[in-house]
């Protein structure tokens, strides 16, 4: 039971920080008993990296979307590259949806301060 800070994103999200102190049960010097404790918490303004990652695929979704927006009002001569525009948005609302599962995982996780 060795205590480290606990970093709380804006998004609600959490991870562990730097190694504060050692516990009691653990009496060799530079080791940790593998159990952590908090420490003290504290806030960081921004997103955590898997929130950055799915607000950056959904700007390039948006992009894309406009794109096939603005290619179909010009009538039908980009017809490939429409296709090739919609199987980037399948593949990204794929990658969004799979990013979405592992942060709702990760935060019903024991230990989670959601």
């Amino acid at each position: 039971m060795c205590f480290y800070d606990q970093y709380i994103f804006a998004c609600g999200d959490w991870k562990w920080g730097n190694f504060r102190q050692h516990c009691q049960k653990e009496y060799r010097q530079g080791e940790t008993c593998g159990m952590k404790l908090v420490n003290g918490a504290l806030g960081v303004d921004g997103k955590c990296k898997m929130c950055e990652k799915i607000d950056t695929k959904l700007r390039r979704k948006k992009a894309e979307e406009d794109r096939v927006a603005r290619w179909k009002a010009e009538g039908g001569k980009y017809r490939a590259s429409i296709e090739k525009s919609e199987a980037a948005i399948r593949a990204l609302n794929y990658e969004i949806h799979t990013l979405e599962t592992e942060r709702r995982q990760r935060s019903s996780m024991v230990g989670s301060t959601r």
